[in-house]
């Protein structure tokens, strides 16, 4: 994937960080995108002092003006876009319906649902040939889970936006992907394990996975060997998935 570019989002740490790293090692240029800038930067930096191409950049996905100059800078930096890695996501509020605070619900859902959107309308009017748009999803797209009200109707949200991306848009123009990660060592799984909430809450840290493993099946995504399965939402728990990526 030499001369690609890609843009990473969450990519501060967890899934994002190790699939930036991911990418960078098969040749892409790849700009990590978050919130906290500094972390985005120190990998950054160290993916360029291993050989590769990588810069960072400060942005909210949920705030269209900051995600829309986040592509133009992109594109100004490395000359062209290939691939957008959907990966920001907060878990919080992790509280009963009845409890939630309104406003930290409405912020879940503009930050995992709305902000996956701003980021797919911007990258397809910047986009070259051939793209790729991975949406990191979950299996709490398909199956609720107590106190996660708000995550799981945002990642509801992006399976269907995977959907309709793949419905709208030529596979041969971009090729769309929902991929579930399944549970993995991140710091979301910290904040988890402290609520306490409901059965995922109770697992121990070494039952998840390394944030490696889902950040090899993304990057194998972006290539062309995965060009049969644009279109479908794909899980981590599917044997053959994992085998043809070499995860």
């Amino acid at each position: 994937m030499k001369e690609k570019v890609a843009i990473v989002t969450g990519a501060s740490r967890g899934i994002g960080a190790a699939t930036a790293r991911a990418l960078a090692e098969q040749g892409v240029s790849v700009m990590l995108v978050a919130r906290n800038v500094e972390a985005c930067e120190a990998i950054a930096a160290e993916i360029r002092k291993s050989g590769g191409q990588a810069r960072a950049l400060c942005c909210d996905i949920s705030n269209f003006d900051q995600v829309t100059a986040t592509v133009a800078q992109t594109i100004a930096a490395f000359g062209r876009l290939d691939i957008l890695i959907n990966n920001a996501g907060v878990i919080e509020p992790i509280a009963s319906l009845r409890d939630a605070d309104p406003k930290a619900w409405a912020d879940s859902i503009s930050i995992n649902l709305s902000g996956a959107y701003f980021m797919v309308k911007a990258v397809l009017a910047g986009f070259d040939d051939d793209a790729v748009i991975v949406n990191v999803s979950s299996g709490a797209a398909h199956a609720p889970r107590e106190g996660w009200s708000a995550y799981c109707a945002g990642k509801a949200g992006m399976a269907m936006l995977t959907r309709s991306i793949a419905v709208e848009i030529p596979a041969e123009d971009v090729r769309v992907y929902g991929f579930a990660p399944g549970t993995v060592d991140t710091e979301m799984q910290a904040t988890i394990r402290e609520s306490g909430i409901n059965p995922i809450s109770q697992m121990k840290r070494e039952d998840h996975r390394q944030a490696e493993i889902p950040a090899t099946i993304i990057a194998w995504l972006c290539s062309e060997e995965a060009k049969d399965l644009a279109g479908e939402e794909l899980s981590i728990n599917d044997d053959t998935l994992r085998r043809r990526a070499g995860a």
